[in-house]
């Protein structure tokens, strides 16, 4: 049997991790600053997390929401801690796809409206209503076209008025960061009048944090490097640290039905002793206070080097936009220095590396880039 859209990035074989390195079949180490794709938060293999998910397996892995699940409350109040979102409420899912299509069903079910706006270069899920507002019309399949979903440019905050303005939106959903549209960050002035206006014609604000949140920006959740508010709060990626959890925090005013929103694996005894351990190792060891040391260091190094690239960025979210294709640099990087990079189409390296990432691991990659940028310029 043959396994279907399997298709590496990288022409290699991990088969060991621990903290910010990984290892191949050969036992030759990597640098790891693409984190499984922003998935590794807290780092690879780390000893708490191990213990946490061993010990809870060991006890019960799994029972349905039939039952109660204490873990599923001291989730809850420690994400609420620690992302400074005590007073939302928290459904418990699977990955950011289903996050997303949970919160744009509760945005519709609560406004009786279908519309939803989201922006250009966006990313939030290859499902059905998630996918339909994914600026990538190569993976929007006939039956996930529909004329709910309305795309326009980040930033613009008079189109998007225009659109509002027709009284038929349901949501606005915006990245906190954009990702895989290449590191975009939203305004700070466009974010609060989108806030505003999602108010004056009744929709909601949802701020999809699955890349940007737990930490990666050097805030817990991006949208914080500004004062806005969102109704509805995804997540996934880093939150589990590889183990599949997502989420979705809904602002109190908005009250869902019972039933309105269900899952069978969502917030299981597992996932909810992963993303446990993801958040006490984070308090314990300044994970998100690291991200954001660890980032401007590394965005003012990179500043200084003699090449013609633009660097956009929060924390340990950065993307490093060429002029010119970036495969052979990502390339020599990979195999002469062991190093893995992330990519967002065919001119932008994206850095996600675990959020413990020193800034001794930082300089070793600085060394390898600058090393690599002088031999093409050579």
């Amino acid at each position: 049997m043959k396994l279907f859209d399997v298709y590496p990035l990288f022409d290699i074989t991990p088969v060991k991790a621990e903290g910010c390195y990984v290892w191949d079949e050969n036992g030759k180490k990597y640098l790891d600053l693409y984190g499984g794709h922003a998935v590794i938060s807290i780092g690879h293999s780390h000893p708490a997390y191990v213990e946490k998910i061993s010990s809870q397996l060991s006890d019960i892995g799994f029972y349905s929401n039939s039952v109660q699940n204490p873990l599923q409350k001291e989730l809850a109040e420690k994400l609420g801690k620690q992302s400074d979102c005590e007073d939302y409420q928290l459904f418990l899912c699977n990955s950011g796809a289903e996050a997303n299509e949970n919160a744009l069903k509760l945005a519709s079910f609560i406004t009786g409206k279908k519309k939803i706006i989201s922006y250009k270069k966006g990313f939030h899920g290859r499902t059905s209503a998630a996918v339909a507002i994914t600026d990538n019309p190569k993976i929007i399949a006939p039956v996930n076209e529909t004329e709910n979903a309305v795309i326009l440019p980040l930033n613009d905050i008079e189109a998007t008025e225009e659109v509002l303005k027709q009284g038929d939106v349901a949501a606005v959903i915006v990245e906190g960061i954009q990702g895989i549209g290449g590191i975009n960050i939203p305004d700070t002035d466009f974010l609060n009048k989108l806030r505003q206006l999602t108010e004056k014609y009744v929709a909601v604000l949802i701020l999809d944090e699955i890349q940007s949140g737990y930490g990666r920006s050097g805030k817990f959740f991006a949208y914080q490097h500004t004062g806005i508010k969102p109704d509805i709060i995804t997540m996934a990626k880093g939150m589990g640290n590889g183990f599949p959890v997502g989420g979705v925090l809904i602002q109190p005013e908005i009250e869902p039905w019972f039933g309105m929103l269900g899952t069978t694996f969502g917030g299981n005894h597992l996932a909810c002793a992963a993303a446990i351990a993801v958040l006490d190792v984070m308090k314990d060891e300044s994970l998100v206070e690291n991200a954001e040391k660890v980032g401007n260091y590394l965005m003012e190094k990179l500043a200084d080097l003699d090449a013609d690239f633009e660097i956009r960025g929060e924390g340990l979210m950065i993307g490093l936009e060429f002029k010119q294709p970036i495969a052979e640099i990502r390339k020599k990087l990979l195999f002469d220095y062991g190093i893995f990079t992330g990519v967002s189409g065919q001119h932008i390296i994206r850095l996600l590396p675990p959020l413990s990432l020193t800034t001794e691991q930082a300089d070793t990659f600085l060394k390898a880039f600058a090393e690599v940028l002088s031999s093409f310029a050579e």
